[in-house]
């Protein structure tokens, strides 16, 4: 077998394709955002969003070099990428920033309201070759921001130790260079950040398959997220400076309401444990809020469960749990709640919570206990270990024997583990799946 050599792994990097793309993405920026800037400049009613604090931000020349820096992680992102998957997931991403930023230079045009005072030098070169295309105008969301968040998340999958920290080094650099450059006011920084966050959540570097649940009670919990989310907004009208703080939950909540919607939980890009950086930010609110939940709702129940001595089931489990019960596999029903299981393999079935699992999750469920089982003892766990998680332990039994109805089934798992409930039409679909599996054999 030929060895996995850099060399072997770089000629299949597709560079090629990566080169078509930026050379559309290149002329399409200048484009887009010269005519946006075209557009605000010919307005009469152009306002800017400065806090009063802002004034005190210093002017730093040379803050221009990790600013124009970003243009060159741009430009080699596209022979960077591994496979034609990634490339285009990256290539979408930096499009729809730049779409969605642009409409809105157009749509709510600010401009930028500090004097920046003359430069010499290198720095005073670079400042001038950027003010012959960039005008004031294109402030909030700041693309600067969102190109950054898109280009960070898309980095961080091939660095890690000292080379990850240096990455990290820069990328606050780059984030804090917009403001000492006097390029942009802070309102433009976290509206360009939520940019750049939900076209990761759009558009996956990896590619997920999980099933999209249809049950009905989709649209009833989503409704109630969107609703808590203008909630949040009404709010923010009424408290000045302070609604910035909220605009962030209030976002977190509309993602939230849009995941639900289309039943899509492969959307919390959470794979073995791990969420992209850009998802777990945008979506922190919600995120803290679901683990402090799943804290208080088994705080008189945190163990896990022993179903049999090879499979246990419980809540999200803590580090710390994890080595107490010397577990060797997980598996997991929670995608909204991102782990750190160290070497235990984790194999996952992205299942919202409330929602009841379709059959192929069911089945999804069975076989990744079986194959955790391989590594040796494996929990089986959702955000409570209630009923996500108990559902498929219940099909689990099933399948191999050692209950001989649903009924029975759940006695034992109730018996192991008080307060686990599996609804009603949890229980309908555990008979679909088990109609399934007679039709299958």
């Amino acid at each position: 077998m030929p060895e996995n050599t850099a060399e072997s792994v770089a000629s299949r990097r597709p560079w090629r394709r990566g080169l078509l793309w930026l050379g559309f993405l290149g002329p399409f920026f200048f484009a887009s955002y010269g005519l946006s800037n075209w557009l605000a400049a010919r307005r009469d009613d152009v306002g800017s969003i400065v806090f009063n604090w802002e004034y005190q931000i210093p002017f730093l020349p040379w803050s221009i070099l990790p600013y124009w820096s970003i243009d060159l992680f741009y430009g080699l992102s596209f022979v960077v990428a591994g496979n034609r998957q990634e490339l285009d997931a990256h290539a979408k991403r930096l499009l729809f920033a730049q779409l969605v930023s642009c409409i809105c230079f157009i749509a709510f045009p600010l401009k930028f309201s500090f004097d920046r005072p003359q430069t010499s030098g290198i720095p005073g070169w670079l400042f001038d070759v950027l003010l012959g295309f960039d005008k004031p105008f294109n402030q909030a969301p700041s693309l600067h921001i969102s190109l950054l968040v898109i280009l960070w998340t898309f980095y961080a999958r091939y660095l890690s130790g000292i080379r990850l920290w240096l990455l990290r080094a820069i990328a606050i650099a780059i984030g804090l260079s917009v403001l000492t450059t006097y390029q942009h006011h802070f309102i433009d920084i976290p509206t360009g950040a939520l940019v750049g966050c939900i076209a990761v959540m759009l558009f996956p570097l990896t590619p997920q398959t999980g099933l999209k649940q249809r049950d009905p009670a989709r649209f009833r919990i989503g409704l109630y997220y969107f609703a808590g989310s203008l909630a949040l907004a009404a709010t923010a009208w009424t408290l000045a400076g302070a609604w910035l703080w909220l605009m962030w939950p209030g976002c977190a909540l509309a993602a939230m309401a849009g995941i639900y919607w289309l039943g899509n939980a492969a959307l919390f890009r959470n794979i073995g444990g791990h969420m992209d950086d850009a998802v777990k930010v945008l979506l922190a609110p919600y995120l803290i809020g679901a683990w402090l939940n799943s804290r208080l709702w088994t705080y008189r129940n945190p163990a896990p469960s022993e179903i049999t001595p090879d499979l246990w089931l419980s809540r999200c489990p803590s580090s710390a749990d994890i080595r107490q019960f010397k577990l060797q596999a997980l598996v997991s029903c929670c995608p909204e709640i991102a782990i750190d299981a160290g070497k235990a393999p984790i194999y996952s079935i992205a299942m919202l919570d409330l929602l009841a699992p379709e059959i192929q999750q069911i089945e999804q469920g069975v076989a990744a206990i079986d194959a955790a089982g391989r590594h040796g003892k494996t929990l089986l766990f959702c955000a409570l270990g209630y009923s996500r998680s108990a559902t498929v332990a219940v099909a689990w039994l099933l399948a191999h024997g050692l209950a001989d109805s649903i009924d029975s089934a759940v006695a034992r798992l109730r018996g192991a583990r008080p307060g686990l409930v599996v609804s009603p039409k949890h229980i309908r679909q555990l008979e679909s799946w088990q109609a399934w599996r007679e039709s299958a054999r």
